[in-house]
């Protein structure tokens, strides 16, 4: 009887070690499924990605679980390896990103542009201008209330960039804040104070229905604001899952995603968000 106790009780514990390994072996498998993808907040708010997310997980078996913060705390994310994946729009620093190992593959996708939006009074007089830098030195000139996110995203060092051509520096300026937020929660603080500030065109648009704010000076060729996908070092940590990233990567520059992007906004805005460009460099968008 003792004996055929012990035979039973050795079955069951196989039986629980077998189950037990069976759920770490599943476990595995679905953290291979999941993608962290840390992205600028633009292609939270703009909506594209609930638009592109849907079609990717349904083509390839993947889950993503975006993060949408400014482009710098995306890139820190990646150089920590808290992220698989990046969709981010800073090329200056995105170079400065691969150059320094964290990042193993870099592809163009898409591009809008910025501009600046404010008051429809207008105060600094730039409505029309062609010149973002001119405009900028009309806001300082006049001490118009100019709201900047300040928080090293894309738009972010974009803005910063403008400023220094422009020979101003607005840090400590009492017509100069900063929100700390992300461009959508921006654009809404900006429209109750009523105040300039530098903006990618599909947030703007996203949200523009709930804001009292109007486009006063676009078209300007330093205004370019384009987007890469970064796969991120498996290097850097050993839960990066390095083959969604590349599943990602692969799939934001495919034609399907590239149509998908093209489309996206003229049904609902009058006209697209995002332009797609898998089939060109930098150099064919004029930046270098």
């Amino acid at each position: 009887m003792k004996k055929r106790l012990t035979k039973y009780l050795q079955l069951l514990l196989g039986l629980v070690m077998m189950v037990a390994l069976g759920a770490g072996f599943a476990g595995c498998k679905l953290n291979n499924r999941e993608i962290i993808m840390a992205s600028t907040t633009s292609t939270g708010d703009s909506g594209l990605m609930d638009a592109l997310i849907p079609v990717f997980q349904q083509k390839t078996g993947y889950v993503i679980k975006p993060i949408y913060v400014g482009t710098g705390a995306a890139m820190t994310m990646g150089e920590r390896g808290e992220a698989d994946v990046l969709l981010v729009h800073a090329p200056a620093s995105e170079v400065t990103f691969m150059q320094n190992g964290h990042g193993t593959v870099r592809k163009l996708v898409m591009h809008n542009d910025f501009i600046i939006v404010g008051p429809a009074s207008d105060p600094a007089g730039i409505k029309g201008m062609t010149s973002v830098v001119e405009a900028l030195k009309k806001i300082a000139a006049s001490k118009s209330l100019f709201l900047s996110r300040g928080d090293k995203s894309g738009t972010h060092q974009m803005e910063l960039s403008l400023w220094k051509k422009a020979a101003v520096e607005p840090a400590g300026q009492t017509w100069y804040q900063e929100s700390g937020q992300g461009m959508g929660q921006t654009l809404t603080i900006a429209s109750e104070k009523q105040a300039y500030i530098l903006t990618d065109r599909a947030t703007y648009l996203a949200t523009q229905k709930n804001l009292s704010l109007s486009i006063l000076v676009e078209g300007d060729a330093v205004l370019l604001n384009i987007y890469h996908v970064i796969q991120i070092n498996p290097a850097k940590s050993d839960k990066i899952n390095a083959a969604g990233a590349k599943a990602f990567a692969d799939f934001m520059v495919s034609p399907e995603a590239q149509a998908i992007i093209k489309d996206y906004g003229v049904d609902k805005y009058g006209q697209p968000l995002f332009f797609p460009d898998a089939d060109k460099t930098e150099v064919d968008l004029g930046s270098v």
